[in-house]
């Protein structure tokens, strides 16, 4: 009976995990998560890759090494896992963001399924996360009203961008060092459109789509340093090689009586164009990363900096009318963060509770095309830099049958992306999270007399 009703805890649970990965799938194929209009370019507005904990310190990742916190920022953080647990991590978001160029505003809410991960270990010394998080989003819809012997309003919609879903091992061949490594498969589609309505007259459409799949890989070591028994320096590194792919793009330019995207089932009353760019060639870049974070009983505070190599990647020409030599940027990033906790061994709720802050700067990977507002022509091409700064609280829960303690993450966040020059787009981000960071013990081995 006890052997019968342990199977049955176990299938219980593995029923449960595969549902909320098929759950979590679904979520990721239908969300957007984004309204502006710098998704247009390159691959959209790419995604905060931290969780919950280390999100809140500024998304510090590359020497954060926890046993109860699932870092795939750092692939070699996982086997600091102990034999006996098993880590469930997911989090959910709702942001706001408000447009301006200076004369008007835009206002816009989303609402995301941030990521969900497990943690599990092998044997000891090696451990084992898998887990699905996103890449980047596309989603924008604007348009102007233009003058060309007639007056029509053409708008620009999109959405799209690329999910991960990956797996990865540590090993902790010598004490203090570790190694490991993640096997990430990228998977997303991407649909852009611009529309022209001249008053009376038919609806004309162009539309560009592409898919993109692929494997994308990261390689991690860390290296701890003990200062006494309560206090470590631990140093971390990260890289990811540049990835190619290749992937059909389909351009099509359609007559319609009606708007096709209020419409989506209308049939064109005319194809003006309908063609396929076989096997084009899209990259995307190798990256590198240093973090340093020094942590005891009550405080961990750590620094990471990041260098992404965009420039001079290929992307397709038809897609955005740019070119190799001012499309990307060489994208550089500053984290840094802090996490207090007042005594995690007291009986005093508040004790236990952890403060978390952190900030972070970088600058944009991909240019936009910049148009002098009065006549609508092209004036050159620019970036913007982006600012942020994140706080947060991780509130303890026990397990009293095992003894084990789990958290609920609340991070809030401010995100501003300051154009370099002017006639940009200025947009500030406000962000709430609640991740939910579940320790179990799945793996001990019960023993009866």
């Amino acid at each position: 009976m006890i052997i019968l009703k342990t199977m049955n805890i176990t299938a219980k649970r593995f029923f449960s995990l595969s549902l909320l990965l098929v759950v979590a799938l679904t979520a990721f194929s239908q969300q957007v998560g984004s309204n502006s209009p710098y998704g247009r370019y390159g691959y959209g507005l790419l995604s905060n890759q931290t969780f919950g904990a280390s999100e809140a310190m500024g998304g510090i990742s590359y020497g954060v090494r926890r046993s109860q916190q699932v870092n795939p920022g750092n692939p070699a953080s996982y086997s600091k896992l102990d034999t006996l647990t098993f880590i469930f991590d997911f989090g959910l978001s709702a942001q706001y963001s408000d447009l301006s160029d200076g004369n008007n505003k835009q206002y816009f809410w989303n609402g995301n399924l941030d990521y969900v991960a497990i943690q599990f270990p092998i044997i000891k010394k090696i451990g084992a996360s898998v887990g699905l998080i996103p890449f980047s989003k596309t989603g924008y819809n604007f348009g102007q009203s233009k003058s060309a012997g007639v007056v029509y309003n053409e708008i620009f919609r999109g959405d799209g961008g690329l999910s991960q879903v990956y797996a990865g091992i540590a090993y902790e061949p010598i004490k203090y060092i570790s190694i490991g490594a993640n096997v990430n498969y990228l998977f997303g589609n991407y649909k852009y459109s611009s529309v022209s309505s001249p008053s009376g007259a038919n609806i004309g459409e162009e539309r560009k789509s592409y898919s993109i799949r692929d494997f994308m890989y990261d390689f991690g070591a860390q290296f701890t340093l003990p200062i006494d028994k309560e206090s470590s320096i631990t140093l971390g590194a990260v890289y990811t090689p540049q990835m190619t792919t290749k992937s059909d793009v389909y351009i099509t330019e359609k007559m319609y009586q009606g708007d096709p995207y209020t419409n989506p089932g209308l049939a064109p009353s005319e194809v003006l164009r309908d063609d396929t760019l076989s096997n084009k060639s899209f990259q995307l870049p190798s990256t590198i990363g240093v973090g340093l974070t020094y942590s005891n009983t009550n405080l961990l505070v750590g620094v990471d900096g990041t260098l992404q190599q965009w420039k001079g990647l290929d992307y397709p020409t038809e897609l955005d009318g740019l070119n190799t030599d001012n499309r990307f940027n060489n994208a550089y990033l500053l984290k840094a963060g802090a996490e207090y906790v007042i005594d995690p061994y007291s009986r005093n709720f508040f004790d236990r509770v952890r403060f978390r802050a952190g900030f972070s700067y970088g600058n944009s990977y991909m240019n936009t095309n910049i148009n002098d507002p009065k006549t609508g022509e092209s004036i050159g091409v620019d970036g913007y830099k982006e600012y942020g700064v994140n706080f947060g609280l991780g509130l303890p829960f026990r397990d009293y049958m095992t003894g084990r303690l789990s958290l609920i993450n609340i991070g809030f966040s401010y995100t501003t992306q300051q154009p370099n020059v002017p006639n940009m787009i200025k947009q500030n981000m406000f962000k709430v999270s609640i991740n939910m960071n579940i320790n179990e013990l799945w793996f001990n081995k019960r023993k009866f007399n």
